[in-house]
């Protein structure tokens, strides 16, 4: 069974009813379910479609957010080989909320980084929910160093709510690892790709996402603050998060549109987590045609653009 999101009762029903008449044909072989499944699995696909085609932005935050959704490690093992993590800041500690290190696609010597949030209770305190504190960047940093100095590409899979708001992580300094972490995605001499795969959550998706291509999901989501962190400052209410997704144009579909993305890539209806290997397929060809975009390209060449599709990000929005 899946977990069904709120306004997916009427997928949730039917296949519910597929579900029970299965069970049934299989404890009794006489009865024949067949053309009754037939006809309710069309309907539940239809219903998808509907759903899914006019989902407005807070229906697309759920999606972003649901619990089966593919996170960092499911790319990593299916588009990379020989994946090689690299830990620790070398100055405090190693945060597991952000994944990085060497690895190869599709025969190309790649640096992969990017947030993990985790897929039961054990794996989301390890990795904090995917929310990376002040060591978590400064390893990015790192990371990102080492890939400049061979010339090496920078793929990033963005995935957090955003950076971990606590107080130690403030003492250590959270927005100055934050801001540094983005002005070495700036200063990279090597292309940098960024995929938001599920949430891309304010400077602590920014940190590791200023990249020369930015790709969305079709349903995640790319924003400043949260939804329910909107509300709460705007109306002191957090249940008006409906509100605020729909007023801060955090689809992909909208920041196409202001040009603060580079494109699209498709989800299965239903979700990237209907069909993972599907969606994580498209990521990796978009991934493809990105690098082949860029090679040849010099380092100043490729910092040089970088640095104005981000100054002309206000441009156009202005």
């Amino acid at each position: 069974m899946h977990n069904y999101l709120d306004f997916e009762k009427p997928i949730s029903d039917l296949e519910g009813k597929i579900l029970e008449l299965r069970k049934l044909a299989g404890e009794d072989e006489s009865i024949d379910t067949g053309d009754e499944i037939a006809r309710l699995e069309t309907r539940a696909r239809d219903a998808m479609a509907e759903i899914y085609g006019k989902l407005n932005p807070w229906q697309k935050t759920q999606v972003a957010r649901h619990p089966d959704r593919p996170h960092f490690n499911d790319y990593a093992k299916t588009l990379f080989d020989e994946f090689t993590p690299l830990a620790g800041d070398r100055k405090f500690a190693e945060d597991a909320a952000i994944q990085a290190g060497f690895a190869r696609f599709r025969g190309q010597p790649v640096v992969v980084i990017g947030q993990e949030k985790g897929h039961d209770t054990k794996t989301r305190i390890k990795h904090n929910f995917g929310s990376a504190r002040p060591e978590g960047y400064r390893k990015a940093i790192r990371i990102m160093e080492l890939a400049d100095r061979f010339r090496i590409p920078v793929i990033t899979l963005v995935d957090t709510a955003g950076a971990y708001p606590g107080v130690g992580a403030e003492e250590r300094g959270q927005a100055e690892a934050i801001a540094r972490s983005t002005e070495t995605c700036l200063n990279l001499r090597s292309p940098l790709i960024s995929i938001i795969i599920g949430e891309g959550g304010s400077g602590g998706a920014i940190a590791i996402a200023t990249g020369n291509k930015v790709y969305m999901l079709e349903h995640s989501i790319y924003s400043v603050i949260s939804p329910e962190g909107a509300a709460s400052i705007l109306w002191r209410d957090a249940t008006r998060a409906r509100d605020a997704a729909t007023s801060m144009k955090i689809t992909a579909e909208d920041l196409l549109g202001l040009h603060i993305i580079d494109g699209i890539i498709p989800e299965p209806v239903g979700g990237a987590h209907r069909d993972p290997k599907s969606v994580i397929a498209r990521a990796g060809d978009t991934i493809s045609s990105a690098l082949k975009e860029m090679s040849g390209r010099s380092g100043d060449e490729l910092r040089a653009d970088r640095r104005k599709k981000f100054l002309e990000i206000g441009r156009h929005i202005g």
